[in-house]
């Protein structure tokens, strides 16, 4: 585990903060806060054992709109509360994460579904491809305005269950999940005890459009092919939305995941990110790794970053 800042990053980040650009979030989680958060959890049997039960679960987010989710937690047979709270956020094209092994390692897990996704995309559904371009030259209305508050409004979710202790919740995910890790972080930093970003997504946005011509950031480059004149309000919004403006806002320890083959997520905006964490940071950067971000020996290093911070009980075999 590498707990040092790296060298001397040779990329530099053309990324810019605005003046109102904490102002923006704050009156955007205002918002979304004075609405009644009306959790409902709903058993799934047919998805639970006796170990781990599991939930269908809703609540109220920015515009009044319904999320969904999966939440999984230990039997109180097989162990007892109170339990770590962990928030698993989704890849770009990836569903939300029915979360049953991080139940069984002793956490009450919730697998989160922004809207757009699968059971939340009744009245927002730009799709994959899609969702990175809808509205990308308007702050107000970009797509990703509430895709991070749904996130965020998930840890009052589980502040909202007895049977977790509140002073331990983590949130984890990686590639679009690494950059709602990082979100949530942010929006949510007085609770978050800690995160773990993999391949963080949505970090140095201009940047990584012009560095790599994979996709969702070719989204980006077809869409100015198109409207070439639009460059500068593209800019303009995604200053509000970027990653690297979030993360001196975060004060949790965080573990950030690196693929140095990254095609998708290019590294050097990675390294942007570790240089302006506003938190204690642990990194692993991986050789020869793509936007996996060395996942095969990596899965063991968030694990183990999680259960240092959130400390976690397994539940016990049966």
């Amino acid at each position: 585990m590498t707990t040092v800042r790296p060298p001397a990053n040779q990329h530099r980040t053309s990324v810019r903060k605005p003046d109102d650009f904490e102002r923006f979030w704050a009156d955007l989680m205002a918002e979304a806060n004075a609405l009644p958060l009306d959790p409902a959890m709903t058993p799934v049997p047919l998805r639970s054992n006796d170990q781990v039960e599991t939930f269908e679960i809703h609540y109220t987010s920015l515009d009044g709109l319904r999320i969904a989710g999966w939440y999984c937690r230990p039997r109180e047979s097989a162990l007892a509360p109170p339990y770590p709270a962990l928030i698993v956020v989704p890849g770009y094209i990836s569903e939300p994460t029915l979360p049953k092994q991080w139940a069984k390692a002793g956490y009450a897990a919730v697998g989160v579904a922004p809207r757009g996704k699968l059971r939340s995309n009744s009245r927002f559904d730009p799709g994959y491809p899609g969702l990175l371009i809808e509205n990308i030259i308007d702050k107000n209305t970009y797509g990703y305005r509430g895709f991070y508050i749904d996130a965020a409004r998930a840890v009052d979710f589980v502040r909202s269950r007895p049977e977790i202790d509140h002073s331990r919740i983590g949130v984890q995910g990686g590639s679009q999940g690494g950059a709602l890790t990082l979100t949530t972080a942010a929006l949510r930093r007085d609770v978050i005890t800690c995160g773990a970003a993999g391949a963080p997504y949505l970090t140095g946005y201009m940047d990584a459009a012009a560095l790599t011509r994979s996709y969702p950031y070719e989204e980006m480059n077809e869409y100015l092919r198109r409207y070439p004149e639009r460059e500068e309000q593209m800019r303009a919004t995604l200053d509000y939305y970027d990653c690297l403006n979030f993360a001196p806002m975060i004060s949790c320890p965080m573990l950030i995941s690196i693929g140095l083959g990254d095609d998708v997520c290019p590294p050097e905006t990675a390294f942007d990110l570790l240089e302006v964490l506003g938190g204690p940071v642990d990194y692993n950067a991986w050789p020869r790794c793509a936007h996996d971000a060395g996942a095969f020996w990596e899965g063991a290093s968030i694990s183990g970053f999680l259960a240092r911070h959130l400390h976690p009980i397994p539940v016990p075999s049966t």
